[in-house]
């Protein structure tokens, strides 16, 4: 019998020798160190998902005006608000199959897929010639780089428990670099022939296609990052779930020194199994979904707003900038978040603890985003250093706090479930995130009509009710609504 019982388990360990899960796991025990070299490759990919979603938003409102949609000039950012949002809707439609794909198929079949729509959809946004054009393209784009959920969960699982931690710090900063360069690229490089008529002719694409170029520049480098997911190795287990478990037991029965520890082990295990069939039933994951989405839609909203009310003349309570001017702004806010997010969040979550980061984070966000419509009342030179000061600070602080929700969504399922978990996540986050252009392009519209109204006048309400938005998401970070997920490995 116990001759049996050792040929099976070798014939197990022989199949897993097969499992790149398995290998993944080996290296990770015998690698004690940070693994830079996978971080790196993460971050690349990871930039890449991230610098199309908000690239178009310097530029948009451009867009809209040369196609001649919008009757009044008050009424482009409606439309623009649908456009940035056609790409949440389908990231909302598409994430949780792309999770499913991952956990069945592996995370880097999905990685690949999502990186090559950025080369193919976003570059034909770029010459679209019309709104309608403009709007499907956007939403193929979410269709298909629905792989947030996948580069979070792959992110968790190359590296050893200890450092978990910042390798999710690397993808909410390469996504928050993202989220920033990528409109500094937008507002850079779109209109070029107006910005650089000794770089570029009238009659080149370029002067036919004036948002072109920022859309090719990043389709340029999610090629790059084509090639780069070569050395991504897969980390999905993929041998038989009976034996897989089978060897968790047996694992437990080794290392258990006495009767009571191993049935509490072996419940554990079978807690696990229970809560892999309920994943929806796991408050702590659920919970952590809900307060991410808030907060997801909040940030959205003030993506969108940013960058709209930065370009709106001053008569309308904006600060007159040109796209390029927003771009320098978001360009050294990345550049502050960058340094932030590497050298400072570490130290301090392993300090604080991802929940406290979060609850802070959002604390300061509201009086901070009460100064922005009092920072339009400055000009020139103290108006440039101000709003820099401040977007740093507001881009650090919801880095951050998604940060520390990332953290805790991955520590409430275990690997086998993270892609999936990730991927309801990133669902439920992006239909939030769809209200977040659209409905921030409606109230900055209708922001822009009551300038002279008695109680928050024009964009005065705009970041009111973005605030209020952030203090609805930080009272559910407390309990009974959260439930803080327990460490897992």
């Amino acid at each position: 019998m116990e001759e049996n019982r050792t040929s099976l388990l070798e014939r197990e360990a022989e199949y897993r020798e097969k499992c790149p899960g398995c290998k993944m796991d080996r290296l990770k025990q015998e690698q004690a160190g940070v693994p830079y070299k996978l971080l790196s490759f993460i971050w690349i990919v990871s930039l890449c998902t991230a610098l199309q979603i908000s690239s178009l938003f310097p530029f948009v409102y451009f867009m809209i005006r040369d196609f001649h949609i919008a009757k009044r000039e008050e009424d482009i950012g409606f439309y623009a608000g649908f456009v940035g949002s056609s790409f949440m809707v389908g990231r909302a439609l598409t994430s949780l199959f792309w999770g499913v794909v991952a956990d069945r198929y592996g995370r880097k079949p999905v990685i690949l897929i999502g990186t090559f729509s950025v080369v193919v959809f976003n570059t034909l946004f770029g010459l679209s010639t019309n709104f309608w054009m403009a709007l499907s393209m956007r939403f193929f784009l979410g269709c298909f780089n629905s792989l947030l959920g996948t580069i979070r969960a792959y992110a968790s699982e190359v590296c050893r428990e200890e450092y978990r931690a910042l390798a999710l710090s690397v993808v909410s900063t390469s996504r928050g670099i993202g989220l920033i360069i990528g409109p500094a690229i937008g507002g850079f490089f779109a209109q070029p022939v107006e910005k650089y008529p000794n770089l570029f002719a009238e009659s080149s694409i370029f002067g036919r296609f004036p948002y072109f170029l920022p859309c090719l520049i990043i389709s340029v480098y999610a090629v790059g990052s084509l090639v780069a997911c070569k050395w991504l190795p897969e980390t999905l287990h993929k041998h038989a779930e009976k034996a897989h478990e089978r060897a968790d037991l047996h694992d437990i029965s080794e290392h258990s020194s006495n009767d009571s520890g191993q049935k509490d082990n072996i419940v554990e295990l079978e807690d696990k199994q229970i809560h892999k069939s309920n994943l929806l039933k796991n408050w702590p994951l659920m919970s952590t979904i809900i307060v991410y989405c808030v907060f997801s839609l909040q940030e959205m909203g003030y993506s969108e707003i940013f960058s709209l009310w930065a370009v709106s003349d001053k008569k309308y309570g904006g600060l007159s900038f040109s796209s390029q001017d927003v771009g320098e702004v978001l360009a050294i806010s990345g550049f502050g978040l960058l340094l932030f997010q590497l050298l400072l969040y570490p130290p301090v979550e392993r300090r604080l603890g991802p929940l406290m980061v979060t609850r802070l984070s959002a604390v300061i966000s509201i009086p901070l985003l009460s100064c922005f419509p009092y920072i339009a009342m400055l000009s020139g030179v103290v108006l440039h250093l101000v709003i820099n000061c401040a977007a740093i600070l507001r881009n650090t602080l919801s880095v951050s706090l998604v940060t520390g929700l990332f953290i805790l969504l991955n520590n409430a399922v275990p690997q086998s479930q993270r892609g999936a978990a990730n991927a309801i996540s990133i669902t439920a986050m992006s239909v939030f995130k769809a209200f977040g252009p659209a409905g921030g392009g409606a109230l900055f519209s209708w922001a822009q009509e009551r300038q002279v109204a008695s109680f928050l006048p024009g964009d005065q309400m705009v970041f009111f009710a973005l605030n209020v938005v952030q203090f609805i998401g930080l009272l559910l970070t407390f309990k009974p609504f959260l439930a803080e997920p327990y460490q897992r490995e």
